[in-house]
């Protein structure tokens, strides 16, 4: 069957962007000779060897395709891709040649194979790709070869499916391949290799791609949905890193050796085993926590002689000797490395790894050694000291003996900072694959294929220097002298301590020791953290430095605007209108130095570039278009009115008026003010009159304007060839020859301006009216003359004088008919053009308001000041969009919301609250302003909405939620503004001077063939309709920006979803019907009739022509898509229908702005300019959080967010040098990361946050990520806290992935020192320091509780006065921390961008609502599943909706979210505070104890109140009451098999314990050991019973245990007599019940007449034994799998379930409390949403479900 068909019938066959199977031979984008040049080069087939069933019309791919057995559908999508990047790439070149460019063709397969040539070093193996070295030889044979390896190389990628996130495995099939079409080339024949002809179109995907894709996916059900340990079975890495060294080409061979042991599951990990521990932070980072203990070490050496300053401690020579022992900690840590090495990469060792495993154990060895050396070279200098009783010179010399022996030990350590200073020297030793240096390295490193030469440039290297030695210098001091040296005293008091009186049975002979552990704890763990904190505070001030540096701010206000709106015009021109570029044009001293001085007349205001706009008409016409087409684009989405976009456009300059006709807003009050100075400068000349005016350009204008319009007003409404046009002619004769003279002042009163003013308002305020009244007009025009020859001519005339000089009629006889009465010609009342400019002059004239607020959106005034300031900022020129670079959009998409449907938005929630009209509540302007838009648009009553307008309404609302209809309006966005440049590119002055034409048409709807009919007229489509070259331009628009960009969207199950009829599938049909140039690609499942299924990608669009949908591609897969995480996969399905150069990743939450679109060509340039010492391969972007404004939540959410993405993101790419790739919208280099793995990676659970990892594998192969904010792109968040916690909580997990993953570990090896300290600190390091504040606040609690119940904090009481001042110290650092963690980014870079007050307010009103409370919690959420996910596993894909949040959530639905994250942890923690208060000496002083315990009441607090506060009707009193007895049902829900864990506690509960099936033993053992801490309760409190009479004998705490089986046996009875007795002998349980009450008060009346016991000993151990209770719960769960068959395990349920009521109603507690109080419901609505200080009502209906009768519903 043949491949590939031509048709040549008029069958037009679908095709995506160039249609090159078709007879469209007048499409636009065919008529670039570029297109030509490329798709006559694809045909050359000349003298090859021609296959069987070869056509004439068939091309180099179609002939690679008839060999090598590739797919029709898969041949013609690389042949457009090809083709595509040959002709964009031509089109850069100055002058395009004719014919395919040779160096063009040259580089492309350079760049395309580069990853396989460095493959091909690695493994010293030649490269399959043979090809001339010399230049000269371009003869066309020499081409052809070129084209068939690049050919070869797409056509195996686009079929190779999850085969893509294998680069390496992709290089060895290219490899060999490439090998085979070498000997096809070469005429050589052999039967048994795959380069003979194949017999079947899909032979390469069922003979290479389906064995190695079935061994994936064999190992990824042997994991079990990646529950089984991630050393148990391999990944896609592990897969790929199998190609690193030789033994591939052994194993495999080709063709492929089926039966190779590669195929087999046992065939175990390659290059990295991940285990699931905490050991591997110490792994990774090893050289932080040596660095960080060495100190500790030294520090607490020096600290302990007591001394003012470390240097006088190291004057004497005992101390410094001592400080030699940092030697012993140095090399222990190394052994215990090295051994953790051997147990967590043991596995990789086989027979032919045996040089891995001897390393290992040499290591081991190594230091093991080191160790031992030291100890005996230590003790003999020692032993020589004591033995001479002090330093002599024997004892020097064997100090010296050892100053030797450490130096060796740390001559790598030496060579690592030679490396670091001379980076360029390890970038060269690790980027050649030479024998002698791998030979060199051996001992310390692995040799992998990346995380090679990873070193910056000088330059760079000097920046993150200072930088980290500020930070490190900072830390060191602070921790010296504030946290270790203070702690010297209180530590040898402790020590000395003598005949402590223990109250319980003290298992140490001496307990100072333990006590002096306690009371370090804490402080060693904020040591170990506080970098974090150093790091926040530094980066907070270097990142907002680098953004004053670049101009980030400067405009943050339309008053800001106004000053410079002028100059922002020519910035405008500057930035983004085209210069002629050469393609390897490089960025010259001259030219940097000319575009600064150019940016810096612009920014600063020198020169007058709005002269030369002036003077360049065509240059105005330019800035028109653009600045009015953002416009247009605002009012489209409703955030302005069309008044507003009158006072905001920029008008054509019509009416022979002389200036530019800026905006109105800009012009307001200035016309008055001019009058104002003319009135007071009475005497003043023309020239100093003239000058005053002119000092401020917008005045001028205004006056200018005024005059010119006037001028021609009056014209145009008295009849031409009458007297009083002849008088009016005179008249502005007169004035404009005074004026030309410079004697205005002189002839004309300016006293008499004001007059003049008012009748002209008046007149115009005639014009403006609707229905014009014809005898107002000629009164007025009467009184206007009036003044004018009776007050205005300083020189008095008689009327014989006025008919001299032309001011009267020349007839006496008309002075019987009134002056103007038969003059006057109306204009007619459907001349929309003419009454646009009256409102234009009326508002020139009448204005007194600064328009400051105008427009009234917060949201359009903010995007206005970006692109403003945006424009003033360093960015490349853009060049034409011709030869910009080509990019694509990918957006990813599941079963997300695409349009919200009619119900959506009607039905109302349980409190009656529709989605609409919260929408209308929060965005009450843009709301008014769509309905002003559908009146405007025909609609005539306000019911239409849910009819005629109904899509218009669905729309509007969409694009204001998370929804994909607002991504794919934003994106397409690109596509509008590359037609519109591209016009501007090529169009005439006349095109350009038509396209400035009004753009709102309030009675027109007009559209071009390329638009939406629903769109008002574009600036763009105008001009072409009335142009004389309209088809041409159109076309030419058309076809340029289809070739320069591509939207995708994955829509993975779009199928499955047109099969059952979805209205998802419904809404994805609308888009593509409205939105020419989106692309939509799935998955479809095609059933072969034998129970199996066939899987295609496939891509469809819709077909303007034939008014359907339409698939262009369908590529057989080998199986199904999701082998791993389903996102990345998604994404890799539909990279192959992706185009250009670069690929933008955008999320189904994002939006784009038109006038930020306009930025992208100017963004696309960076790829061909140096930062540091590489070329960028991710430009990272910058993101506006847009959920802000629904409620405070969502406020913190984005305050935190927008410092993250933009301070965060700025000062990792400048100075650190470690931006990674942290989700989209970042661009990445297409072509680099297609060759590298793709866009993500996919590994199941491993890689759950799989974006990150695509910056992780950048960084590790060699990339470079830079950030840049001039451009930025719209995200939404999460504004529900559940829906906030769900999203905190998968990235806590994904970030205890990393933590085991692979390329974290490389990274932290193969990174130098510093950069390695910036990366730890930015990504885990964050997560794990945030868990060791919690940490922090535990041990110290825990600490207090265990020396006030050991009675050791009252001996210290007694003996020292610095225990209350150490408790309340450390106490305090809590705050401060997790007040750093948060606050100061955020102020720093509010303070940037909106000014310091405002920053400072916004803080305050933050505190006010209750954010620290918020921020507190989420601390909490992070902490809890980061450490889960490390110690135990479980992390997974949590979907957060993304929806509005305007419901209630029941406390059964918090509770089953929070219990265990928060709740339970909070009780604990707030059980320990009441313990201490009532145990504790130091706590009877009350303020000591509120100072000591502040900090920890507050995160009890939050922990625990979270989740009402921001919860709609939290203290609702009757929802509180529903939502308890909604809880107990929910707890006593007996029906487990089938319920879900939203119904039933049990389900719910071992839902909860599902980590703990899936962790190792030594999992189990930790968890075991962190739950024995409930156990101290009992032991610490029953020694302070009565009953224990003051014995501190173990006999006690064994006896107690008596009571916990007494309790446990009765409880047993109790449920046994209720199973057995409650429903059908209800008597008998009664009487059960009876025995146990009337035993346990023999039992305590007993216990009071016969021994110490006492009454409130009952509730004293309630507290002891409470906690053992739940301690022993929570070991059962570790043990369930034991325990689970016997009898026990029913116990153990019931229990917990009474331990959960117990908690629900200790949570509950409060709540209920605040909920009866008055008042505390409408303050906590306050608190919820962000403007309830101004429209609280509002919100009060919202969440009271009380509607306003007058909105629509």
């Amino acid at each position: 069957m043949p491949i590939t068909h031509r048709h040549h019938d008029d069958v037009v066959q679908p095709y995506n962007i160039i249609p090159l199977n078709t007879p469209i031979t007048d499409h636009p984008s065919l008529r670039f000779p570029e297109v030509r040049a490329a798709a006559a080069a694809l045909r050359s087939v000349s003298d090859l060897r021609l296959p069987p069933r070869w056509q004439p019309d068939m091309d180099l791919l179609d002939w690679l395709a008839l060999f090598f057995g590739f797919q029709n559908d898969n041949v013609r999508n690389q042949r457009e891709h090809l083709l595509l990047h040959l002709a964009n790439a031509q089109m850069r070149l100055s002058p395009p040649p004719e014919t395919l460019d040779p160096s063009l063709l040259r580089s492309f397969r350079s760049k395309l194979l580069r990853n396989y040539t460095s493959w091909c070093s690695h493994l010293t193996v030649k490269p399959a790709v043979h090809l001339s070295n010399r230049r000269s030889e371009n003869s066309s044979s020499e081409q052809r070869r070129e084209l068939l390896y690049v050919a070869l190389y797409l056509l195996v990628w686009g079929e190779a499916a999850n085969l893509r996130f294998l680069p390496e495995c992709l290089s060895y099939i290219f490899h060999h391949m490439a090998m085979d079409l070498n000997k096809i080339l070469q005429h050589h024949d052999d039967d048994n290799n795959l380069h003979q002809p194949s017999l079947c179109e899909e032979s390469f995907l069922d003979r290479v791609v389906q064995p190695i894709y079935r061994t994936l996916l064999s190992e990824v059900e042997s994991s079990r949905n990646g529950t089984v340990p991630h050393s148990k079975w391999r990944n896609y890495d592990d897969i790929n890193e199998f190609f690193w060294s030789k033994r591939c080409f052994e194993k495999l061979r080709w063709p492929i050796d089926i039966g190779s042991g590669f195929f087999d599951k046992g065939f175990g990990k390659t290059g990295f085993v991940e285990r699931r521990s905490f050991w591997n932070l110490f792994r990774s980072f090893h050289r932080l926590w040596v660095m960080l203990v060495l100190f500790l070490h030294a520090a607490l050496i020096v600290a302990w002689e007591d001394k003012a300053y470390p240097w006088h401690a190291l004057e004497d020579r005992d101390v410094q000797v001592r400080v030699l022992t940092v030697f012993f900690t140095w090399s222990a840590l190394r052994f215990l490395q090295s051994l953790l090495d051997i147990v967590m990469q043991c596995r990789l060792v086989s027979v032919e790894t045996i040089g891995l495993g001897v390393r290992m154990v040499l290591k081991t060895v190594v230091a093991a050694a080191w160790f031992i050396v030291f100890f005996v070279f230590y003790g003999k200098l020692w032993e020589q000291r004591n033995r001479d009783r002090n330093w002599s010179v024997e004892a020097n010399k064997r100090l010296m003996t050892f100053l030797e022996v450490a130096f060796v030990f740390v001559v790598p350590e030496l060579l690592t900072l030679v490396l670091l200073i001379l980076p360029w020297v390890r970038n060269f030793i690790e980027n050649k694959d030479w024998r002698v240096f791998y030979l060199l390295s051996w001992w310390f490193q692995s040799r992998a294929f990346v995380g090679r030469g990873l070193n910056e440039g000088l330059m760079d290297n000097i920046k993150y220097t200072l930088f980290w030695v500020v930070v490190l210098t900072s830390k060191f001091c602070f921790s010296y002298f504030l946290q270790i040296r203070p702690m010297v005293a209180p530590s040898k008091a402790v020590l000395d301590l003598k005949d402590v009186n223990y109250r319980w049975h003290e298992f140490f002979l001496n307990g100072n020791g333990f006590a002096l552990g306690i009371l370090w704890l804490p402080v060693v763990l904020i040591y170990l953290m506080d970098i974090q904190i150093w790091y926040s505070i530094y980066s907070s001030f270097v990142g907002a430095s680098v953004g004053l540096l670049a101009h980030l701010g400067e405009i943050r206000s339309m008053q800001q605007l106004k000053l410079r709106f002028q100059f922002f015009a020519s910035a405008v021109l500057f930035n983004l209108m085209p210069e002629e570029q050469l393609l390897n044009a490089r960025r010259t001293l001259s030219s940097e130095v000319k575009n600064s001085i150019h940016m810096m007349k612009l920014r600063y205001g020198f020169g007058q570039p709005y002269m030369k706009l002036e003077s360049n008409q065509s240059e105005a016409n330019k800035f028109a278009l653009i600045w009015n087409e953002v416009i247009m684009c605002f009012r489209e989405e409703d955030i302005i009115s069309d008044r507003e976009v009158e006072l905001l456009e920029l008008p054509k300059n019509s009416w022979n008026v002389r200036v530019i006709r800026w905006p109105c807003f800009l012009l307001c009050n200035e016309l008055l003010l001019a009058l104002s100075q003319a009135k007071e400068l009475v005497e003043a000349s023309d020239k100093r009159l003239w000058l005053k005016m002119c000092k401020y350009e917008f005045r001028r204008c205004a006056v200018i304007e005024t005059y010119d319009c006037i001028k021609h007003l009056l014209f145009q409404i008295i009849k031409p060839n009458t007297d009083e046009n002849s008088i009016v002619m005179v008249l502005f004769q007169e004035i404009d020859h005074s004026v030309e003279i410079g004697k205005f002042t002189e002839v004309f009163k300016t006293t008499a301006l004001p007059q003049l003013h008012n009748k002209l308002v008046k007149l115009v305020e005639l014009l403006n009216k609707k229905q014009m009244d014809s005898r107002q007009m000629v009164n007025t025009l009467q009184a206007l003359y009036e003044i004018v020859v009776r007050d205005f001519f300083k020189e008095k005339r008689n009327i014989e004088q006025l008919r001299e000089d032309g001011l009267a009629p020349q007839n006496p006889a008309s002075s019987e008919v009134l002056l103007f009465e038969n003059a006057i010609q109306l204009p007619e009342t459907i001349n929309e053009n003419f009454h646009r400019q009256i409102r234009r002059l009326l508002t020139i004239l009448t204005s007194r308001d600064s328009m400051q607020n105008v427009p009234v959106n917060l949201e359009a005034r903010r995007r206005i000041a970006f692109f403003t300031n945006s424009l003033f900022m360093k960015m490349p020129h853009a060049p034409q969009v011709e030869k910009m670079m080509a990019f694509s959009v990918l957006t990813p998409y599941y079963s997300e919301e695409v349009v919200y449907s009619k119900e959506q938005l009607r039905v109302g929630n349980e409190d009656g609250i529709s989605t609409l009209y919260y929408l209308q509540t929060i965005y009450d302007d843009e709301w008014k302003n769509f309905m002003e838009r559908m009146r405007r648009e025909g609609m005539k009553n306000e019911s239409d909405i849910w009819t005629h307008k109904l899509e218009d309404l669905r729309s509007w609302a969409s694009y204001r939620g998370q929804t994909l209809s607002r991504t794919v309006r934003g994106m397409m966005y690109y596509y509008k503004a590359l037609k519109l440049l591209a016009f501007l590119d090529s169009a005439s002055e006349v095109e350009i001077r038509e396209g400035t034409r009004e753009l709102v048409q309030l009675n027109q709807d007009n559209s071009d063939d390329f638009r939406s009919d629903k769109s008002p007229p574009s600036p763009t489509s105008l001009s072409r309709e009335d142009s004389s070259a309209r088809l041409l331009f159109k076309g030419h628009d058309y076809g340029t920006a289809s070739m320069k960009f591509t939207y995708v969207i994955a829509c993975q199950i779009y199928g499955a979803q047109k099969e059952r009829k979805d209205p998802h599938a419904d809404g994805i049909l609308y888009l593509m019907k409205n939105n020419e140039s989106l692309r939509v690609a799935y998955v479809d499942e095609v059933p072969t009739g034998r129970g199996e299924k066939e899987y295609y990608s496939v891509l469809v669009k819709y077909d303007q022509q034939l008014d359907k949908e339409v698939e262009i591609y369908r590529v057989k897969l080998p199986g199904p898509i999701k082998l791993g995480e389903g996102k990345p996969e998604n994404q890799n399905h539909a990279i192959i229908f992706t185009r250009g150069d670069a690929v933008q990743t955008i999320d189904m939450n994002q939006d784009n702005y038109f006038e930020e679109a306009l930025k992208m060509r100017n963004l696309l340039e960076e790829y061909r300019y140096y930062y540091g010492i590489r070329k960028p391969t991710i430009l990272g972007v910058r993101e506006h959080i847009f959920t802000a404004s629904v409620s405070s939540l969502a406020w913190f959410m984005s305050a935190q967010e927008t410092s993250f993405v933009t301070l965060g993101q700025r000062v990792l790419a400048n100075p650190l040098k470690v931006r990674m790739h942290y989700g989209h919208p970042d661009v990445f280099d297409r072509f680099w990361f297609i060759t590298r793995g793709g866009i993500s990676k996919a590994s199941r659970v491993i890689n759950i946050s799989e974006d990150i990892f695509a910056g992780f594998n950048c960084t590790l192969r060699g990339g470079n990520v830079t950030h840049h904010e001039y451009i930025q792109v719209g995200k939404g968040r999460d504004v529900g806290l559940n829906q906030v916690s769900m999203f905190e909580a998968k990235v806590a997990s994904g970030n205890g992935e990393q933590v085991l993953s692979r390329d974290v570990y490389r990274l932290g090896h193969r990174l130098d020192f510093l950069r390695m300290l910036s990366f730890f600190y930015t990504t885990v390091g964050f997560f794990f320091n945030t868990m060791m504040v919690v940490l922090t606040v535990y041990a110290f609690l825990w600490g207090r509780l265990v020396l006030a119940l050991s009675g050791i904090e009252a001996a210290m009481l007694n003996n020292t006065n610095n225990n209350k001042a150490l408790g309340i110290i450390l106490n305090q650092q809590f705050l401060v921390q997790i007040g750093l963690f948060t606050a100061l980014p955020m102020i720093v870079e509010n303070s940037l961008e909106q000014g310091f007050l405002q920053a400072v307010w916004d803080f305050l009103t933050m505190q006010l609502q209750l954010s620290s409370v918020f921020y507190t919690f989420s601390m909490g959420t992070r902490s809890h599943f980061f450490g889960r996910t490390i110690l135990h596993g479980g992390a997974k894909y949590r979907a957060t909706g993304r929806g509005f949040v305007v419901e209630h959530k029941s406390f059964a639905e918090n509770y089953r979210l929070y219990a265990r994250s928060h709740f339970v942890k909070a009780i604990e923690l707030g059980l320990i505070l009441i313990v201490y208060a009532s145990q504790s000496t130091v706590a009877t002083d009350t303020f000591v104890y509120i100072g000591m315990t502040f900090c920890s009441w507050f995160l009890v607090a939050s922990w625990i109140m979270t989740p009402f506060v921001f919860n709609p009707s939290g203290f609702d009193w009757l929802k509180t009451v529903y939502d308890f007895d909604d809880f107990m049902n929910w707890i006593w829900y007996r029906q487990r098999v089938f319920a879900k864990a939203e119904q039933s506690w049990e389900k719910w509960w071992y839902e909860e314990q599902d980590h703990l099936q899936l962790t190792g033993i030594w999992g189990k053992l930790l968890e075991i050991i962190l739950d024995l801490r409930f156990f101290i309760f009992q032991y610490g409190i029953v020694y302070r019973l009565g009953i224990a009479a003051g014995s501190t004998s173990i006999a006690v705490y064994f006896l107690s245990w008596i009571y916990v089986f007494i309790v446990f046996g009765i409880y047993v009875v109790v449920a046994y007599a209720r199973n057995e007795f409650e429903s059908k002998h209800h008597i008998y349980y009664r009487l059960v019940q009876s025995m146990v009450l009337v035993l346990a008060i023999l039992v305590i009346a007993g216990l009071m007449e016969f021994t110490d016991f006492k009454f409130m000993d009952i509730f004293t151990s309630l507290v002891a034994f409470i906690p053992t209770g739940w301690g022993i719960i929570l070991i059962a769960q570790v043990f369930r799998p034991v325990l689970q068959c016997t009898i026990v395990w029913n116990v153990v349920v019931s229990l917990a379930r009474l331990y959960d009521i117990l908690f629900g109603i200790i949570v509950m507690a409060p709540v209920a409390l605040l909920s009866w109080l008055p008042g505390f419901q409408p303050m906590q609505t306050r608190i919820l949403f962000k403007e309830a200080f101004s429209r609280g009502l509002r919100i009060f209906q919202i969440v009271t479900g009380k509607k306003s009768s007058g909105n629509c519903d």
